[in-house]
């Protein structure tokens, strides 16, 4: 008799944990690198991906940047037809030209450089801004190209350049002509600067390599960001090659900046302001002149 006993009906068996689908949407909090807090990610884009809790600076992609820097975010996109070239017909572990191919593809870029032209607090200028998720970064031939355009249509224009370097240096998969780019802009830079049109070098991390060695370090200004790398060679192979430990915070913008090889360091909310006092400060001085 069953009257007496539960009858209880088979379970199904569960899923296995890692196999569960999660309630939370991806996407919607980011850990800071810094301090390792937990971050709402909406929150975070309002605070311009600075963290709140320790003052981390994310990195920006390029559009992010120039939507930040132009008035109303307002910008025409230059130079959009370069694309780079496999002269070298270079291959590690996939051809070169797969990898253009799937950057461009991921990220939306058509190479490591977006040029944009409009107004920064209402002052006509032109902005380049680097693409660290398009191959780290790199310099090859196409951001020596269109950094050259820009500095060339400010010459043209009479237009102050503003260049905001996050990169790890020329392309080795480009080799000589790579390499060859930081002749070429820096030529253009200095038409610029005889012309008394305004350059001014934004430096976020990292940035290293040929683009520190070229047009990183060239400006009228140099600005940085807070706790940004700035280097030709990284900390670790100096150490290795010195055989020394190196100071606390080497290399960092805060280190550069007391050392004289920046003018400020400054917060990326209060960037775009800065940046347009310096600018008429410039013009100002440079039409009096």
């Amino acid at each position: 008799m069953a009257w007496f006993r539960k009858v209880r009906e088979p379970k199904e068996p569960r899923e296995p944990r890692e196999r569960r689908s999660s309630k939370v949407p991806e996407g919607l909090w980011v850990k800071c690198d810094s301090c390792r807090q937990i971050l709402y990610n909406k929150e975070l884009a309002r605070n311009y991906k600075i963290c709140p809790k320790c003052g981390f600076h994310f990195r920006l992609s390029a559009a992010e940047r120039l939507r930040m820097l132009f008035d109303a975010e307002q910008y025409t996109e230059l130079e959009t037809e370069l694309r780079s070239t496999d002269p070298l017909r270079f291959r590690d572990t996939k051809r070169y030209r797969d990898r253009l191919a799937e950057s461009e593809e991921s990220i939306g870029t058509s190479d490591a450089i977006m040029i944009g032209s409009g107004t920064l607090d209402g002052i006509p200028v032109l902005i380049g801004a680097m693409e660290f998720f398009f191959l780290g970064g790199s310099m090859g031939s196409v951001v020596g190209e269109k950094v050259t355009r820009a500095a060339e249509r400010a010459l043209a224009e009479r237009r102050p350049l503003i260049l905001v370097s996050t990169s790890g240096g020329a392309r080795m998969q480009e080799g000589i002509l790579s390499l060859m780019q930081m002749g070429k802009i820096a030529a253009a830079l200095s038409r610029l600067s005889e012309a008394a049109v305004p350059y001014i070098s934004v430096m976020t991390d990292p940035t290293t390599g040929g683009v520190t060695a070229s047009y990183a370090m060239l400006g009228d200004l140099n600005v940085a960001e807070p706790g940004a790398l700035i280097c030709f060679a990284g900390p670790r192979v100096i150490e290795q090659t010195i055989r020394q430990t190196l100071p606390d915070g080497f290399q960092r913008a805060e280190f550069l900046l007391e050392h004289g090889m920046l003018d400020f360091v400054v917060e990326r909310s209060e960037m775009k302001a800065t940046l347009a006092r310096c600018l008429r400060f410039l013009w100002d001085a440079r039409r009096s002149a």
